[in-house]
Parts: structure tokens; sequence; C-alpha cells
């Protein structure tokens, strides 16, 4: 019903100009003022406001209510890259159009669509990009914005099959010492003290994120919600269970400040940020919505940046970390006559499993596992297993790969794999 008010108003303008600035409005908003005077100036202009929803002015169309077309045109942000250095994202036409001259190339970065610049750039001045994140146990999320525009949004699933598979290794060791077989005396635990394996795999997983992002966009800020979990005296089972959570996040800040400046954002900080947005997050926290937690990544990303007041871009990359089963010198449970087979590996008849590939039946996909000969390909989208009897021949290799997509808002076209666009 909000929406439908502010529609409305918006077409109350009469007179509009080529870029839709109404010429009788006679006060302009600032996208950083307080949701205070965004109301004092449109009660001076006789102009009725919705309760809780803050209404800039007509020209403002970025900061405010986005129609069909702008959201397409604002959310299709493709990275530009030139001699490995990034520069400002450009719009989806104009990649296509600089690829059809051959002044671009295009390649794929993790899964995300870019294009490599073929001359020198007119300009490569960059903007104030802040990428802004909201940490968790079980998904996370990350908002890459300047001012002008949100480029990406991702929530990632947390990686939490570490913990079973250190106590896996651990119970295999202990069955192998009890077993009749001559073996090596015990050795002093190296790995006792420090951080956690669990520990350790969560927050670089953060950080590799981070560090694939730093390679397409020219990022120059971070904003991350702090996560307040200090020890207790005399609580030795609080301080078990929450002291590797200071040590790993100490551990990620140290490392994000060698890429550029860190802001940290307290909890009751980021809900006022909401608040002031007019936005809501969703108590399921395991759905795949904006609301979940990239509407906390993003309000923390335009705190720094400013230029909006609504989001001006909900579509989602929903990824997940590949777990690769590394070699083992045989699987846990014999097989018929007791035998082991040789289990794991990374490599699939000379492809790295989880790399993006393309095959012409399949088109864009990444490599699983391998069995006589053939290869097991997995869909970007779901990962879902697509066949199992690709022949290495048919693949085309495009990049390596650390995550994949599922449940995606972005798709390919039907015609290929040159382009991506949005699927509404």
């Amino acid at each position: 019903m909000e929406r439908e008010e502010l529609l409305t108003l918006n077409n109350k303008s009469k007179t509009k100009t080529r870029r839709g600035v109404s010429k009788e409005t006679p006060t302009e908003l600032t996208t950083r003022s307080s949701v205070k005077d965004t109301r004092d100036a449109a009660r001076n202009s006789n102009i009725e406001v919705p309760p809780l929803v803050p209404s800039p002015s007509v020209s403002q169309c970025r900061s405010g209510v986005y129609t069909v077309r702008e959201q397409r045109a604002y959310s299709i942000c493709v990275p530009v890259i030139y001699l490995n250095k990034p520069l400002m994202p450009t719009t989806s036409s104009r990649a296509k159009r600089l690829i059809k001259s051959k002044e671009a190339t295009y390649f794929f970065k993790k899964g995300i669509f870019c294009i490599r610049l073929n001359r020198k750039p007119s300009a490569e001045e960059c903007q104030q990009i802040a990428v802004g994140i909201d940490p968790g146990s079980k998904k996370e999320g990350f908002t890459v914005k300047s001012e002008s525009h949100t480029y990406l949004n991702i929530q990632a699933d947390a990686i939490d099959h570490v913990k079973k598979a250190i106590e896996d290794r651990r119970m295999m060791r202990i069955v192998r010492r009890q077993r009749k077989t001559p073996y090596r005396k015990n050795k002093f635990n190296r790995r006792k003290g420090g951080m956690p394996a669990s520990t350790r795999a969560r927050w670089n997983w953060k950080l590799r994120i981070v560090e694939q992002l730093i390679k397409i966009f020219p990022i120059t800020d971070f904003v991350v919600e702090d996560i307040k979990a200090t020890t207790k005296e005399g609580q030795p089972r609080w301080n078990k269970s929450f002291s590797p959570l200071e040590v790993g996040k100490k551990y990620f800040y140290k490392e994000l400040e060698k890429h550029g400046k860190v802001y940290l954002k307290l909890g009751y900080e980021t809900a006022d940020l909401r608040k002031a947005a007019g936005l809501k997050k969703t108590k399921s926290k395991l759905s795949e919505v904006f609301e979940a937690h990239c509407v906390d990544s993003w309000v923390l990303a335009n705190w720094l940046v400013g230029g909006h007041i609504k989001p001006d871009n909900i579509s989602i990359l929903f990824i997940s970390p590949i777990q690769l089963h590394h070699r083992q010198l045989h699987i846990f449970q014999p097989a018929k006559g007791n035998i082991r087979k040789s289990y794991g590996g990374t490599r699939s008849l000379g492809f790295k499993r989880g790399s993006l590939v393309y095959h012409p039946k399949y088109k864009l996909t990444y490599i699983g596992g391998t069995s006589k000969g053939k290869i097991s390909l997995h869909s970007i989208i779901n990962g879902k297993r697509l066949c199992t009897s690709a022949k290495p021949k048919d693949i085309k290799f495009f990049s390596y790969n650390i995550w994949k997509t599922h449940k995606s808002t972005i798709h390919l076209c039907s015609k290929g794999h040159d382009f991506l666009v949005i699927k509404r």
C-alpha cells in the first residue's frame, strides 16, 4: 500500500524534463538529510507523506521509488578491468557494445561476468565504493555499493562442515592406532592452541569473498557489523563457546585493514539504520530473500557512501562454498571382500573440480567428479548434477571457481553464454 501511494505521489508531477525533474517541485531534498528534514520539505510542498516512509523529490529518482525500468537499469552492472586494475563498473548494454566492437573481452571471475578492456580507458577516476558485511553463523550478507549504484548483493552460506571433518579425522586416527599393524609413535599435538580450525575456516571464507570482490571492483572501505562475544569471569562454558569468535573476528579485521579502511557497527546501530530507511528484517534468517541478511549489509554500505534512501537493487547472488574432498588413502567403510577403494581428489581428468566450463548441451556448468573416463557436470544455479558422462574434449574451460550459485536471480541468456541478464 505504501508503494502504491508513493507511485501516485510521483505521478502528481505534471511537467517533467528529459531527466524526470519536475519543474513545479520547489524544494530539492538531499539524500543525506534526515527523515525529519525530508518530511518538513515535503510538508512545505503540500505533499502527503505516508507514515514512516521518507519521500524524496522527483528529481532524485535513484534515492526514492524506482520504476521497473530503473530497477533493471541500475541492477545490471558489469565490472571492468584494465591491466589487472579494477575500474568503475559499466552497464550491460555498454559492455555488449564494447565486446561487439572488440574493444573489450568478456571473462568470468569466480562466476561473475566481467569485461577486460583492450584499449586505454578515457578516464580512470574511481568513486568511493564500500562493502557492507553482515556476518552470520549460517548465512552471511555482502553488498558492494557506491553513492550512485548498488553493484552487487551476495548472500553466502557459511562454512560449517569443518568441525565434523576434524572429528572424523580424529576418529579414524584412533581406529588406525588400535589395529594390529605397525605404526609410528604418537607425536605431540602441534595443533593445540591458537585459532580452532572451524573458526579459521569460517573467517577465511569471508576473507576469500572480499578478496575476490577487490579484484573486480575498486573497493576503498569496509563496514562490518561487529560481533560482541567478550569473555566473562567465572563462566567457563560461555568463554569456551565464544572466545574463538573474538579471536576470529580480530584476525579478520586485521586482514581487512590491508585492503582498505574498516568501520565497525554494533548490532543495535545497524537496527537503527534499518529503521531510519523504513526497512524491516525477516525473522527467518535461513530464507533466501533480501530482507534476511543483505538488508543489513546494504544499510551498512549506504551509511558510509550515502546516495539512497531505499535500496535501488535487491537482486541477490546466492553462493555456497564448494566442498572438495581431498585425496584419502581409502574410503572409511570397506566394500565387498573387505577391500578399501581410493577416495577423493581435487582434479577430474585434468580439470580442477569446481571450475567453470562450457558444454555444448548443458551450457555454463562446473566440474564435478569423474568415473570411467567421463566427467560429471553440475548446474551453477542450484548445484544439481546434470550428467555423469561428459567427454573432456567437449568441455571448454572458463575459469577456476571457489563457490557455486544456487537459486540465483542471475541467469544466462537463452541464446548462449555471452551475457548475464536479470530475471524478474
